[in-house]
């Protein structure tokens, strides 16, 4: 698929609000939000083309592994990817199959053993097109980067706190990484709910969200691996050119989080006042988007958003669980590690061009890390071996050009 530099340029986004502001009910988490926490499926279809096309027409999984230099060899065996959403999608098992034969994937089904589906509550929930439409994106794409490696699609009663109960019963399953595409407007009480990630024994991935310059959670959360979005170039043969930020891609300083451990050796004027959001990326615009089957939605579609880029981050860790025959612990501290002056071009694409909104420097992309894009995306063939043998360095990456002024802008 090549991606063509005029729409490279295009700034517009296609977007919709990823949350309202809503009531976290009290219970289990014992934290409480400022009123009616809701969340929307963060997808977002390609401009153009509308929500039905003939056939696949974004990338493939040959395209994407491909660019990112995924190698064949890399499976996913013997690992589970739970996927935690809201409501049910009645035909996601059925839409995963035509997906896998379109693109030559492995079978992954209820009879194979491959593929589960758990309702959190203990009752199955009403079924919803548009979150239909975000857990096709999930499981087909987590299917389709780890494809030996087993789906657990965990599903919430509701779009609402339930969700972090299906987390909870999720973690209680015993999989190998945890994916969240969605999230919500951060609140005062957030950190009463960090427990939740601490305290799980395998990864959490979250999307850093789809509406630019601003910081969600649980993607601020310094146990979640957040994930930002980029915009993919690649030539006629799927050979990865350059990426730039996405301009949906979520991003900034928490409010209320404390600067991670692990973040307290990049050059960047946080002077340890918040968490930086995200930690790494992935192409995330829909205008050069993925191609998925979703039946509730009237077939093939091409989509976006960092809700891509979430489980395929988690699938690439499954891919290193497999490759290493023990889960990785300490995700966090791994990456950053790797992101020292001798290694970081090697193991990462970082990204420099692009921005997130009219900010600056916390909106711009940069030499090193930054909060729209993060570390940058992977170059999988050195990565993947690297968080394999778990090698940790000192972190000293390379400066960006520092603002004139250091200012909060939250």
């Amino acid at each position: 698929m090549n991606i063509s530099l005029l729409a490279q340029k295009q700034k517009w986004v296609f977007i919709s609000l990823l949350l309202s502001l809503s009531t976290l009910p009290a219970h289990a988490h014992n934290g409480t939000a400022p009123g009616g926490w809701k969340a929307k499926p963060p997808v977002h279809v390609k401009t153009g083309i509308g929500p039905e096309v003939e056939g696949p027409q974004g990338f493939s999984p040959a395209q994407i592994r491909q660019a990112y230099g995924i190698s064949s060899a890399f499976q996913g065996a013997g690992q589970v990817i739970a996927i935690v959403d809201a409501f049910d999608d009645p035909n996601i098992e059925a839409d995963l199959n035509v997906f896998s034969k379109q693109f030559g994937l492995p079978a992954c089904t209820t009879a194979n053993g491959c593929f589960s589906k758990v309702y959190a509550s203990g009752i199955k929930p009403k079924a919803n097109a548009g979150w239909a439409q975000e857990i096709t994106l999930d499981v087909e794409w987590a299917h389709a980067i780890a494809p030996r490696a087993k789906i657990m699609l965990v599903e919430a009663a509701s779009d609402d706190s339930r969700l972090y109960d299906a987390i909870e019963v999720a973690i209680k399953k015993h999989p190998s990484v945890i994916s969240l595409s969605w999230g919500g407007a951060e609140f005062d009480s957030e950190t009463t709910f960090d427990s939740i990630f601490k305290n799980s024994p395998v990864p959490i991935v979250a999307s850093s969200g789809d509406a630019g310059d601003g910081v969600i959670y649980p993607a601020a959360s310094p146990y979640v691996l957040s994930v930002g979005g980029t915009t993919l170039n690649t030539d006629l043969k799927g050979n990865y050119i350059f990426e730039t930020a996405w301009s949906g891609s979520g991003g900034g300083i928490s409010q209320y989080e404390s600067e991670p451990s692990y973040q307290r050796g990049l050059p960047l004027p946080q002077n340890g006042k918040g968490r930086g959001v995200p930690d790494v990326a992935l192409n995330a615009d829909p205008e050069t988007g993925y191609s998925i089957y979703d039946s509730s939605n009237g077939g093939w579609a091409v989509v976006g958003g960092t809700s891509a880029s979430a489980p395929q981050w988690a699938a690439l860790i499954a891919v290193a669980n497999s490759e290493r025959g023990s889960n990785l612990t300490d995700v966090h501290s791994i990456l950053y590690n790797a992101a020292n002056a001798s290694s970081y071009k090697s193991l990462y694409h970082d990204i420099t061009l692009g921005q997130n909104g009219p900010c600056g420097y916390y909106c711009d992309a940069q030499r090193g890390y930054d909060y729209v894009t993060g570390l940058g995306s992977l170059q999988a063939a050195n990565l993947i071996p690297h968080l394999v043998n778990k090698t940790k360095v000192a972190t000293s990456l390379p400066v960006g050009k520092a603002p004139l002024k250091v200012s909060m802008k939250k």
